[in-house]
């Protein structure tokens, strides 16, 4: 039986040689962008991890196995029919031979099992509008809850419940650091977010709080960066989040079906924000994990 994760050649060595690595998840190729602006999308992030010092570890499901880094040619298979894993999707999907993208949750447990332990995305998943009706609350969470690592976003996505998913967090032990940035971003805008657990000014001192914090016995740490452009998106993350409960849209449905309402309602405005701040996600992800391979 072939082995069950495959980690790219290039990756490998980059672990062999205690070099930093940063994961980087697949949903958004198949999800949360459309064709082909997906695929664009996870180049321009591996490329600002390599400019960053590190090696980038894009995480999916291909071929009966979990690969740990995908070249283009792999990226092109990450169709919007490609099913959405989160942590608990990842065995079946590879048992049963289906391509699969990762969200953050599903990434961070693929990505542990072999070591890596940074990651760059654009929002954490967490605790949907109206909860607990839907009882929806996003699989991030319990990854976060359980695997000692470090996610570099902007904030939870802006379409969830941002005061209850921070509640959760600090339930959790989950440290929320701002990056040059007293409150946790709002994913398209910048200001009005809650207060984070702690101030960091600097990747390598990022990397210093993530090392004291896993040598605690510490899980994951949310790293919060303020977008580099901020968009007042909220009076349309509002019609997004109606027209999905109108509709009868639930669970991992609902994001993709937002983010495509908001793409189209703002002309493409958000879509481009959106890019932008998961490539310079990317490339703060592979700073703190070259700062903290230096320690």
């Amino acid at each position: 039986m072939l082995d069950l994760i495959h980690v790219a050649d290039e990756v490998a060595t980059a672990l062999e040689e205690q070099r930093a690595v940063v994961a980087l998840e697949t949903t958004l190729v198949a999800h949360g962008f459309p064709a082909p602006d997906g695929v664009a999308v996870a180049r321009a992030s591996q490329a600002a991890v390599r400019a960053a010092g590190a090696t980038p570890a894009t995480v999916g499901v291909l071929d009966g196995r979990v690969r740990i880094g995908l070249d283009e040619d792999e990226l092109e298979r990450f169709t919007p029919e490609a099913r959405k894993l989160g942590p608990r999707d990842l065995a079946a999907c590879a048992a049963q031979q289906a391509t699969g993208a990762t969200t953050v949750g599903g990434t961070l447990v693929a990505a542990a099992a072999v070591g890596i332990r940074f990651m760059g995305t654009g929002g954490l998943g967490g605790v949907h509008r109206g909860f607990p009706d839907p009882p929806d609350v996003s699989a991030d969470l319990g990854a976060c809850a359980r695997v000692p690592a470090l996610v570099v976003s902007c904030g939870v996505k802006s379409l969830l419940d941002v005061s209850a998913t921070v509640e959760v967090l600090e339930t959790l032990g989950v440290p929320m650091l701002g990056y040059r940035t007293d409150t946790l971003p709002l994913f398209y805008g910048a200001a009005g977010g809650p207060p984070v657990s702690a101030r960091v000014e600097s990747a390598a001192e990022a990397a210093r709080v993530a090392d004291a914090h896993w040598r605690l016995g510490g899980n994951t740490l949310l790293v919060g960066r303020l977008p580099t452009e901020s968009l007042d998106v909220a009076a349309l993350i509002e019609e997004g989040v109606a027209e999905a409960r109108r509709q009868g849209v639930t669970g991992q449905g609902v994001t993709p079906f937002v983010l495509t309402f908001l793409h189209e309602r703002s002309g493409g405005e958000t879509r481009r924000v959106n890019r932008d701040l998961i490539v310079e996600n990317a490339r703060l992800a592979g700073e703190i994990a070259v700062a903290f391979a230096a320690l």
